[in-house]
């Protein structure tokens, strides 16, 4: 039996498979670090957990609205009115099995085939794959270091075809930690504005950013660009919360409407027990949130600073998320060698920069124990030296 060509044309995840390498070469007892993880290291919070075995304990073990239990859409409406200035009812939110499938969801809902989607490279690697998967068409747009690998109006502008129907903005970004400020986000609308783009705007990292930058969500910049926009987020990144598959999208109530129809008719309903913990979430104390964040900031300076003493490779600071996207250009090595070699000689485990849309780079993520960033780093060192 033949898999379905749509099927046959998705690229098996990198990060997935590096992880699961190293995973295996751990489980024969050799001494891997792994860099490639892209979920907190972090336990989920005490008071979430609480909240969904209170919900087991109590029976709340059958089906939900398939959009999602009324109180979670509220808490999520009540959230993104008061922490990102929008407006969203809470008919408007879906309540998703993770923001990856928020994402897919949202792009199923709103693209025909041969729909041309523009995805700024570096990009998150599941976003070309469901956009193939819906029959559109990725368009890949290379962005500048010198940019802090953000797309401009003008690149936006020049990559546009009459095709054209999305845009995926990723603030702040994976692989590259990037951070959008309201000013290129204006820029970016604008030119969305000009052909009625469709901006689908992935929030998943908003509340894991660093120093004096600020995240905006780009539905907040004015009435047209907000009914232009899907706004996704969810709870496995800032919550720890990886394994509980939620997440939502937002958007102007008929998207909404056609998003609750398709997954009514796909997953049902997210788990029920799981939107209770998500609620406790929101509802409940934001200090374990600030304390990853703090975490954080502390193991990326770390690893900045090891970086800096490593001639060979270049990197831009990452102003949020937990990655660090390391250019290796200067060893002579493309991502996928530099990653293989890396792994079997100095048993550290890396994303290749391939996977992101960019060969001369990889990915580190420090959502790891700083005595792990430390060792990995010189023995990255000891590689790149030797």
């Amino acid at each position: 039996m033949e898999p379905s060509s749509r099927v046959q044309e998705l690229t098996p995840s990198l990060t997935l498979s590096i992880d699961s390498k190293a995973k295996a070469m751990k489980a024969e007892g050799q001494d891997v670090i792994g860099f490639g993880a892209g979920e907190p290291d972090f336990d989920t919070p005490e008071h979430i957990k609480a909240a969904a075995m209170g919900s087991l304990d109590a029976g709340f073990t059958k089906y939900t609205p398939s959009s999602g239990i009324p109180e979670l859409r509220a808490a999520i409406s009540e959230k993104l009115k008061a922490e990102n200035g929008l407006d969203y009812k809470p008919s408007q939110i879906i309540v998703n099995c993770g923001a990856k499938h928020s994402c897919f969801n949202a792009m199923l809902a709103t693209l025909e085939p041969g729909d041309e989607v523009i995805i700024p490279a570096p990009y998150w690697l599941s976003y070309p794959e469901m956009v193939k998967l819906v029959g559109a068409e990725p368009v890949f747009v290379p962005t500048k270091a010198e940019n802090n690998y953000k797309i401009t109006p003008d690149e936006f502008r020049d990559a546009m075809t009459p095709k054209t129907k999305m845009i995926v903005i990723n603030s702040p970004g994976n692989p590259t930690g990037s951070v959008y400020t309201e000013n290129e986000l204006a820029g970016l609308a604008d030119v969305a504005l000009d052909e009625d783009i469709l901006i689908l705007s992935d929030e998943i990292y908003e509340k894991l950013i660093y120093d004096d930058a600020k995240h905006v969500s780009i539905a907040t910049l004015s009435k047209d660009v907000y009914n232009l926009t899907l706004t996704v987020n969810g709870f496995s990144k800032p919550y720890a919360m990886t394994g509980w598959r939620l997440g939502y999208v937002a958007a102007p109530e008929g998207v909404a409407r056609a998003i609750d129809s398709l997954q009514s008719h796909s997953t049902s309903n997210p788990t029920s027990f799981a939107q209770k913990g998500a609620l406790a979430a929101y509802k409940g104390s934001q200090d374990c949130v600030k304390q990853m964040v703090a975490e954080y900031a502390k193991r990326r300076d770390l690893v900045c600073g090891l970086l800096d003493a490593i001639p060979q490779l270049k990197y831009v600071k990452p102003q949020g998320a937990f990655y660090v996207l390391v250019d290796i250009s200067a060893t002579g090595q493309n991502s996928t060698q530099f990653a293989e070699r890396l792994l079997d000689k100095q048993k550290v485990a890396v994303v290749p920069g391939i996977a992101f849309g960019n060969d001369q780079t990889i990915r580190i993520s420090y959502a790891t124990s700083s005595e792990n960033i430390t060792n990995g780093l010189k023995r990255i060192a000891s590689f790149v030296g030797a």
